[in-house]
């Protein structure tokens, strides 16, 4: 394992499932839509997803975290889970008509991301759609911890978050139609004091 995977590894380990609440923003897809989602996680959007009539598969670079996910859709059959790298997605190209990238390309390199789109593309049948989300500039966590690149941070949890500007976000997908592009803002309440959490968001369609 990379640093990183460990990290990843420590925290679902010592933590548990890392991310909770209402799931939102769920892009709209036909029933047995063919989804991906990239960094699945301890699955909280893999039961939203299925209850939508998609066939999903979830990949995850944790195998603690898999485990996981797996306690949280039990009996869902039609939900398939891998160990999996998204420099290097282990399916054949144009198996998927949309990927769901929520919260994970932030969380490698510059450099790994190329490689993620490359692979995101690969998978993607023409005319599919790439579903976007991860945080922006103007979120309050923007500049917390140790920064290692441009934009990037590490925290004491040892996990590295990129903050994306929108203008970062459309040339990330050089080679897609952006199909629209947009910030969504929120209050977090946290002790009594208020917080923004901002996220940019993105449809992307594979050019056909």
């Amino acid at each position: 394992m990379t640093s990183g995977e460990e990290c990843w590894e420590e925290n679902y380990a010592s933590r548990g499932p890392l991310w909770g609440g209402a799931v939102h923003l769920l892009p709209d897809l036909p029933n047995r839509a063919r989804v991906l989602e990239l960094g699945c996680g301890n699955g909280k959007t893999l039961s939203a997803m299925r209850s939508r009539g998609w066939n999903v598969t979830g990949i995850d670079i944790s195998p603690r975290a898999l485990q996981l996910a797996r306690h949280a859709s039990p009996g869902e059959p039609e939900i398939t889970l891998a160990v999996a790298d998204i420099r290097q997605l282990p399916f054949c190209a144009g198996s998927f008509d949309a990927v769901c990238a929520f919260h994970v390309l932030g969380h490698i390199s510059t450099l790994d991301r190329a490689s993620a789109l490359q692979e995101i593309s690969r998978v993607t049948r023409a005319g599919g759609q790439v579903f976007f989300r991860d945080f922006s500039t103007r979120d309050f966590r923007y500049g917390q911890g140790k920064e290692t690149g441009p934009g990037t941070f590490l925290r004491g949890n040892g996990i590295q978050t990129h903050y994306f500007t929108g203008r970062e976000v459309v040339d990330l997908f050089t080679g897609f139609v952006a199909e629209s592009t947009g910030t969504c803002s929120w209050l977090m309440r946290v002790k009594g004091m208020e917080y923004v959490r901002s996220e940019i968001t993105g449809i992307f369609a594979k050019k056909s």
